[in-house]
């Protein structure tokens, strides 16, 4: 019989209140557990750029009795097009809406992070302890209990540590081995802001590819914002580092290499320093061979970041709880079945979505001269001319993720 009926009560300490962490809070508070959420701003950190659903995601929203509040919010994107040096589209690729087969570049459900995090955490806020302006510098554990120590100075002891804080997890690196590298990096760097919405801006996503390894996204969210993306193909020490710089250097670095690339150029620069949040990052997947160690586990990005380009970071988060809570709800007298199990149910899925990223693939799309721009826009109308992406989407039996399903874990909240 499963030791879920036993009902014991674990004191369970979420370092991170993003996607997974909101996650994470609602499945264990649900299975009757004492969740403290620590996170590290001292506000809850409802902003960002726009992210999407897919596959496993949705169905975890569902799970969660979600899903018409995310239809709620959802942003109307169209589609993607692919547009010329003058804003001229040369080939456009449809949102799959049909409800069959697989999204496309642009899912029927894309949402803002802000927005979806307040959603989760609206859900999950009845029951849960939120500590903000707080974050979790390190741990001692022993077979009894981990201690996790506040970057106030503070310490508190619990039954389980679990490192939702990001693709920089400081959990992560105090519990795998000093010196592993966990980043598979894809020589891809990305910044994204707000600027003003004009009458120019549509409900399509624009992608507009420079000479050079650059790329200009530009897509719309709302009646009076747009969202800009920079995405630039670059191995150096310098593009590695400008991440960590401050804020004024990161928008420097940036306006430097884009200066020359045309379009809107121009105009999404100068709208960088007013914009409501600056956010850059270098393109990395996080892979390591463990998520747990005794009394402390990763999850989300923390424990398996797939990177942006693999369409299943969220839905990745959203699934990686449900199964982390539903084994821990399931095993709560037995942490090391249950994060044993955690392991070896959601490692096929992660793997199965980091495979999706090939930076082969992905350099196709960051061409370095005019003639493989022509070249990529050329065969893409053509593609679209044929309704190609269209009829693969539909007809395609499985989508990111493979044949991966999200186990049943309606017996671990049995009253």
């Amino acid at each position: 019989m499963p030791d879920q009926l036993t009902k014991r009560s674990l004191r369970i300490l979420v370092a991170g209140g993003g996607i997974a962490g909101q996650a994470l809070a609602f499945w264990l508070t649900r299975g009757g557990h004492q969740v403290t959420v620590a996170e590290r701003f001292p506000a809850l950190r409802a902003s960002g750029a726009q992210v999407d659903l897919r596959g496993q995601g949705i169905e975890a929203i569902e799970r969660m009795g979600l899903l018409e509040t995310v239809r709620g919010r959802l942003v109307d994107e169209a589609g993607v097009a692919f547009v010329d040096s003058r804003g001229k589209p040369k080939a456009t690729i449809m949102a799959n809406t049909s409800g069959k087969g697989r999204q496309t570049l642009t899912s029927e459900y894309e949402i803002m992070r802000g927005d979806l995090v307040r959603i989760l955490h609206d859900a999950a806020e009845d029951g849960t302890e939120y500590v903000f302006g707080k974050r979790v510098d390190g741990f001692d554990q022993d077979e009894h209990r981990v201690t996790a120590h506040f970057s106030d100075g503070t310490s508190g002891a619990y039954d389980l540590l679990i490192g939702a804080d990001g693709q920089g997890s400081r959990i992560r690196r105090a519990l795998l081995p000093e010196g592993f590298d966990p980043y598979r990096r894809l020589g891809i760097h990305m910044a994204y802001w707000f600027v003003p919405r004009t009458a120019s801006d549509t409900r399509v996503r624009d992608t507009c590819m420079v000479p050079g390894g650059r790329q200009i996204m530009r897509r719309s969210h709302n009646a009076t914002e747009t969202q800009v993306y920079f995405v630039l193909r670059e191995e150096s020490a310098e593009a590695t580092a400008i991440h960590r710089a401050p804020v004024e250097r990161q928008q420097k670095f940036w306006a430097d290499r884009f200066h020359d690339a045309g379009w809107q150029t121009g105009r999404f620069v100068a709208g960088m320093k007013d914009s409501p949040f600056f956010y850059s990052q270098e393109i990395a997947q996080v892979r390591t061979d463990t998520w747990s160690k005794g009394r402390v586990v990763l999850a989300g990005d923390a424990a398996h970041c797939a990177s942006p380009y693999s369409g299943m970071g969220v839905s990745g988060g959203l699934a990686g709880a449900c199964v982390l809570a539903g084994e821990i709800n399931r095993h709560a007298g037995d942490l090391p079945t249950a994060l044993a199990h955690y392991d070896r149910v959601l490692r096929p899925f992660v793997d199965a979505i980091q495979a999706e990223v090939d930076p082969r693939v992905l350099r196709v799309g960051l061409p370095m001269s005019r003639h493989a721009i022509s070249a990529f826009q050329n065969a893409t109308a053509l593609a679209c001319f044929f309704r190609i992406p269209d009829l693969v989407a539909r007809f395609s039996k499985k989508d990111r993720g493979g044949d991966w399903k999200l186990p049943d874990y309606a017996d671990a909240y049995a009253a």
